[in-house]
């Protein structure tokens, strides 16, 4: 039985402040429905011959190949719980009959990935098995089904093999979906928390930082400190710029009552929009939340997978999906169609990453309401070239796969 999604939801009429424990009996439906209407699965089968149409030299079987690379952060890099300078990330390869497909794994501490877990998980990759990179479905429920976690390195073989196979189609990713490359949104850009010694915010930081993204539409705050803290971060900010703000609180307000006075207090401020106020458990309190608040709450960390967002409905006004959580560009389409159906609002995120992974999330740009793809930019040793950020907005070119290049 084939699901036509736009049918199913005239059936299924959702109020989205009602309880969320009633939309539990709808919502493994639209789950299904998402499922069966995934591209990856249009292009499993009948495509095969696409991948023939360009004899080239090389193999004619894919090899998968990978190597360590250590992304350095322009400032130290601080939200509400941790800090680092520095990002492993494991960079892949897929090769086949010529063509090389990039991809990567970028692991920031709370995906519980390393460099030595990446590359374990890959080495039991065995590509060789398949007879075509167009056999996507098939290919990417293997590499999940290797083990249960270990999503940034199922999303470095995921990346690759769209790459691959946009290039052997000649095609961005974009275009094969039937969505457009005009009036794409502004990507924000990320002010981290900033510390002095004694623990209150190093405000002199806080300037230099926000100077630097003069140049963009939108400005992303990092918060879920202390009042005093996320209040000098904000009214810093705003002696600089009155331009827009997103507020990520990192699950770093631990009381409702305490995330709905500074929520209130922000909107005040020109904020925009509030991620993960409240820890990723507390459902039934940032559903309260999420009822008096005059900003629209984001899942992130409560967000990793298709199989979350039923969970969230009701709790949260959208989802920030990032490929390093959801394993890549396959379950993000997936994603995408269900919080749709569901009226859900849909912001792309990423981690400190090359360009590699930020022009494949930047693929989906034209389904979002917010992005957040500066991970490129954070970073001070991007070895590729891809997606552009022109006059603060994501821009994306007519190149195949996911249109970048290594820099020579």
């Amino acid at each position: 039985m084939v699901w036509d999604i736009n049918k199913l939801k005239h059936y299924i009429i959702i109020d989205m402040k009602s309880s969320r424990r009633d939309f539990l009996k709808t919502s493994m439906a639209l789950a299904a429905a998402a499922t069966v209407t995934s591209p990856a699965r249009l292009f499993a089968t009948g495509t095969k011959r696409l991948s023939q149409t360009k004899e080239t030299s090389g193999t004619d079987k894919m090899v998968l190949t990978f190597e360590p690379f250590e992304a350095r952060m322009k400032h130290v890099f601080t939200i509400s719980g941790s800090s680092r300078s520095t990002t492993p990330i494991v960079l892949t390869k897929i090769a086949y009959r010529g063509y090389v497909g990039y991809g990567e794994a970028s692991m920031p501490p709370y995906l519980g990935e390393s460099t030595a877990s990446v590359m374990d998980f890959l080495r039991r990759v065995d590509l060789s098995r398949f007879s075509s990179p167009f056999q996507m479905e098939e290919i990417l429920t293997y590499v999940d089904n290797i083990t249960t976690n270990n999503t940034a390195a199922k999303c470095a073989v995921d990346i690759a093999l769209h790459d691959l196979c946009g290039k052997i189609m000649g095609q961005p990713w974009w275009k094969i979906w039937g969505w457009s490359n005009k009036d794409l949104p502004s990507t924000s850009v990320t002010v981290g928390l900033a510390y002095a010694p004694d623990g209150s915010i190093d405000r002199e930081e806080v300037r230099k930082k926000t100077l630097e993204t003069l140049d963009y539409n939108l400005i992303k705050v990092k918060l879920g400190n202390t009042k005093e803290n996320d209040k000098t971060m904000i009214n810093t900010i705003r002696e600089i710029t009155d331009l827009p703000i997103v507020v990520d609180a990192n699950q770093g307000w631990k009381e409702k009552g305490q995330a709905l006075e500074m929520i209130e207090w922000l909107a005040r401020k020109g904020v925009q929009m509030v991620e993960q106020p409240m820890p990723k458990l507390l459902l039934d309190e940032t559903a309260w939340l999420r009822d008096r608040s005059p900003l629209p709450i984001m899942a992130d960390e409560a967000c990793q997978r298709l199989s979350d967002i039923r969970k969230l409905y009701g709790a949260y006004d959208g989802i920030n999906i990032k490929l390093m959580k959801c394993t890549g560009m396959r379950e993000a389409r997936e994603m995408i169609t269900l919080a749709k159906a569901l009226h859900m609002r849909i912001m792309l995120g990423c981690m400190t990453e090359t360009s590699v992974a930020v022009s494949a999330a930047a693929q989906f740009a034209s389904q979002a309401e917010w992005a957040d793809l500066d991970g490129n930019w954070l970073i001070a040793n991007d070895i590729f070239t891809g997606m552009k950020v022109v006059d603060g907005r994501i821009t994306l070119e007519d190149k195949p796969g996911i249109g970048v290049e290594p820099i020579k």
